[in-house]
């Protein structure tokens, strides 16, 4: 391996002494640095001969970017009002939540902006926040967890079928579920995900790769988890072809693992260097949707959200498996992520960072607790809230105070009073944590329709 190169290597060779000098020092120590000095010297010096012909490539792209279209980095200004924006539930939020949205709507790309009743504080834009934004993306914005999603499984079984199964349904989920950084399936499956172009072509998806295959099918840590409940549907769609009932059901709640965690961390950074903001909104750093890194970061977290909906696929099927009985039913919807989408006959790039799409008719589940339901609903396409509704009931204590006020055994007792079985799970996910779903649910009516209930039964989380 050859010696670290510096800025005055690159001045040398006739780099500006500008920030793509920083740019292309951050490309090589991301993806050339186990490379010999001399060579990586000889690359830049035809780079900077022919800048022009390095437009787009994968990894130079933006230093030939720099050098033909140089941009002068300057301190993004705040705008003195906030673009408009709508809080439902306003009573039940915290004000430094609202403080954060009013924040994130005088960024200068902000059109319009909601809040929603399960929403809390969070970093950058607050959980439960809606972000709608002109032709740039917030990494932040999306989240650490991108493609964080529920995925619920509806079986032609009686919602009954827990009776005298309950020991049964416990090793299914023992056995075919895997949860946190260490565990990993042993019997791993294929799957078309790990074929796509973006793999090979994005520098940094490329060493996530083998991360992502060890990772499939598994899920995260905190408040994620698989769970077999009843599913009481009271209103049924005519294409589900069944009746309003009681059926056996599995929700399951996670995202993308590392390798959306990753995608987050790195293009948060990049966002970061070419879009400075004052320090209070830092985490709201945008890539511009013309730049190379915006058009990486949108494919690469498009991936990982595709990756997330097939590790929920995955986990599925492997239960389904065991209980030896297909879906006859199967709703989802990522909570995580950023979509295009018109607003107010606009495109605007629209962040839902805690928050489930509620367009006309788009179904959705919002999970309550473990001893509370969650809820299938039907969106209305409200613009208010920017076609979006909230993603659970929302934390109403932090994860410290959980552990400093909350004991295990109250935790426990809670569980037996509503007959829910918990394998794994940690204090912080007591459901005392969270706000009374259906106080959440009642703040929203305008927003969605309610199909059914899903009531927790047996519940696997991380250890």
């Amino acid at each position: 391996m050859g010696s670290k190169l510096s800025g005055k290597d690159l001045v040398k060779i006739g780099f500006p002494k500008n920030n793509v000098i920083n740019t292309a020092l951050g490309l090589i120590t991301r993806y050339r640095k186990k490379e010999e000095k001399t060579t990586i010297l000889l690359e830049l010096t035809e780079l900077l001969e022919a800048p022009e012909r390095f437009m787009g490539h994968k990894i130079w792209g933006k230093v030939s970017e720099g050098l033909v279209k140089p941009v002068e980095l300057r301190m993004q200004e705040l705008h003195s009002h906030p673009a408009p924006f709508s809080i439902f539930g306003e009573n039940e939020i915290d004000e430094q939540a609202k403080r954060q949205l009013y924040d994130a709507l005088r960024l200068p790309i902000s059109r319009q902006g909601a809040l929603l009743p399960d929403a809390h504080t969070g970093y950058g834009l607050p959980i439960g926040g809606v972000l709608a934004v002109e032709n740039a993306v917030i990494p932040y914005g999306v989240g650490v967890d991108i493609g964080c999603r529920m995925s619920l499984s509806l079986f032609d079984l009686p919602g009954s079928y827990f009776k005298g199964r309950e020991f049964q349904l416990r090793n299914i989920l023992k056995e075919n579920t895997k949860f946190g950084l260490n565990e990993t399936h042993r019997d791993k499956h294929d799957h078309a995900i790990f074929s796509r172009a973006e793999f090979q072509d994005i520098p940094m998806l490329k060493e996530l790769l083998g991360k992502a295959y060890r990772q499939f099918g598994t899920s995260g840590s905190g408040n994620h988890f698989v769970e077999f409940g009843v599913v009481e549907l009271h209103t049924v769609r005519d294409e589900w072809g069944i009746s309003p009932g009681q059926y056996l059901g599995i929700l399951s709640h996670s995202g993308s693992r590392g390798l959306g965690a990753h995608i987050a961390k790195h293009y948060t950074a990049l966002a970061a260097q070419q879009c400075p903001l004052p320090r209070h909104v830092q985490h709201l750093a945008w890539l511009d949707l013309a730049s190379q890194e915006g058009q990486e970061y949108w494919m690469a977290m498009n991936l990982a959200g595709e990756y997330a909906q097939a590790c929920h696929a995955d986990i599925h099927r492997r239960l389904a498996k065991a209980l030896g009985s297909n879906p006859i039913v199967t709703i989802e919807n990522h909570h995580n992520f950023a979509w295009k989408e018109l607003v107010n006959g606009e495109e605007c790039i629209v962040h839902r960072k805690g928050a489930t799409p509620a367009g006309d008719r788009v179904l959705g589940i919002i999970p309550g607790s473990m001893t509370a339901p969650g809820f299938i609903v039907e969106g209305k396409g409200n613009p208010l809230s920017l076609q979006s509704a909230s993603h659970g009931a929302g934390r109403v204590m932090s994860r410290s105070a959980c552990k400093n006020s909350l004991t295990k055994s109250d935790m426990m007792k809670d569980l037996e009073t509503h007959g829910v079985h918990l394998i794994g799970g940690a204090l912080d996910e007591s459901p005392r944590a969270y706000k009374d779903i259906d106080r959440v649910m009642n703040l929203q009516q305008e927003l969605v329709s309610v199909l059914g209930t899903f009531s927790p039964k047996i519940v696997r989380m991380d250890k």
